[in-house]
């Protein structure tokens, strides 16, 4: 970490940056460990929290570019997922208003959020802190959906999905097909692609326990207040006002119906699911690329399931249609949330036009059950990670050493990448070991507790 707080996203380039997961990892550390000791290291989280501060706020004050949370950040992970390389300068000029790097930031309120009102247990200064992040957390989720003065918002009502929004000067000489130009001098296009970007929304998801407001009286006065005297902020997100399963409050970017909508694509096996996990890019984009023409120039998307045909960022790695498991993973985690608030009786088609309904729960086992298939036997002993490779298919010296690659081909989970990317694929354990709990006559505090 650098003093003003920025953490680079790798040692060759520090100007990048990564997704902000220190805080979801380092929550999710330190609830593990309590977990199985009984006790959690307060001590590790005050320390973590406290340089977590800086690295919040850096982002705050670098990566907004107009001051109203919508957030920019660059490629974020995800290589080459967009028409741009989202790091570099772009042809147009300008920036592009990021549906995952808001996402994210919302996703950091909330994982701040919680380690502050841990925290606020023992040592009530932490309310106050609590506080803040959860007022700043409302405010990035009302902007995503409405940014505000000129009405531009990465949420696209009529399809029903989070697009990022390309935002230049409206000069006259960047002309951009279906440009929406407004009286601010500004031009503003939503980049429809149907991509990973529009799904990340769905992390910034979390629930407050009826016990822990009860326990912060100073949290909950305030939290009230907010809610009754600034309904701006929250009448169109999701559901603070009714209290959920086991009374429970909701925080999320998206309301019912807003899931609903976006799960209507992620569920649909011609766009996002495939037999083998969440797709980086729909599959819609195979039969109808996004081309976006500025200035004279094309620029394109088309749906790649498996090595990239481009050499955007070296061309060694691909987020046009592949499968890769951190993100599916946080997909799962997040369906889980969301069903701990939303119950039993909240349900959604899966496959999208199967007539089939499941809780998202059972649409959390469903993706977490074809995850792992890849590295299962199918109905004629093989492997779809192996693909085409016989040795790994059939020799009895090596048909039982399995390969961790960095993402999957997005029709037929064959190993795409390096072939030994365990630090990320690995968490695939994580999944086996919650299909092995089979979750039979388990409470919903106990299901909860296996996403610790």
């Amino acid at each position: 970490m650098h003093p003003n707080g920025q953490i680079p996203a790798y040692e060759w380039a520090f100007g990048d940056v990564n997704p902000p997961v220190h805080a979801w990892a380092a929550w999710r550390v330190y609830k593990i460990e309590k977990k199985r000791k009984g006790t959690g290291d307060r001590k590790f989280l005050k320390r973590v929290f406290h340089k977590l501060m800086l690295n919040f706020t850096w982002w705050v004050n670098r990566k907004d570019a107009e001051g109203k949370n919508i957030f920019q950040g660059g490629f974020l992970g995800l290589d080459n997922i967009g028409v741009f390389d989202r790091s570099a300068p772009l042809p147009t000029g300008g920036h592009i208003e990021q549906s995952d790097g808001t996402s994210w930031m919302a996703t950091y309120c909330l994982n701040m959020l919680a380690m502050a009102l841990e925290l606020a247990y023992e040592d009530s200064a932490y309310e106050d802190v609590a506080s803040k992040f959860w007022e700043h957390f409302t405010q990035i989720a009302y902007a995503i959906n409405n940014r505000g003065d000129d009405g531009v918002s990465l949420w696209d009502e009529e399809d029903g999905f989070f697009y990022d929004v390309l935002h230049v000067s409206n000069q006259g000489e960047l002309p951009m097909s279906g440009a929406n130009a407004s009286t601010t001098g500004r031009s503003h296009q939503a980049m429809k692609t149907r991509s990973m970007v529009g799904l990340i929304p769905l992390y910034a998801v979390d629930t407050l326990e009826p016990e822990l407001l009860k326990r912060l009286p100073n949290f909950k006065r305030r939290l009230d207040w907010f809610i009754a005297n600034r309904p701006g902020y929250t009448q169109n997100q999701a559901c603070m006002f009714m209290p959920g399963m086991g009374e429970r409050r909701l925080m999320s970017i998206m309301n019912g119906d807003k899931l609903r909508r976006v799960l209507r694509y992620m569920l649909d096996e011609n766009e996002f699911l495939s037999p083998y996990g969440i797709r980086a890019v729909s599959r819609y984009h195979k039969d109808h690329p996004y081309v976006l023409r500025i200035g004279g120039a094309e620029h394109r998307l088309d749906y790649e399931p498996g090595e990239s045909s481009t050499g955007l960022f070296g061309g060694n790695s691909n987020w046009r249609g592949p499968i890769w498991f951190p993100v599916n993973f946080l997909i799962i985690e997040s369906l889980q949330k969301f069903h701990h608030y939303l119950g039993e009786d909240y349900k959604v088609e899966c496959p999208t036009g199967s007539g089939d309904f499941l809780t998202l729960w059972e649409v959390a086992q469903e993706i977490s059950r074809r995850l792992s298939s890849v590295f299962l036997r199918d109905a004629n002993g093989s492997r779809p990670v192996h693909g085409a490779a016989s040795k790994f298919q059939n020799d009895p010296h090596w048909n039982e050493l399995i390969l961790f690659y960095e993402y999957f081909h997005g029709d037929n989970g064959r190993g795409v990448g390096a072939s030994h990317q365990t630090g990320w694929t690995g968490i695939v354990a994580k999944l086996l070991q919650q299909s092995g709990e089979k979750n039979v006559g388990l409470s919903d505090h106990q299901k909860v507790a296996l996403t610790t």
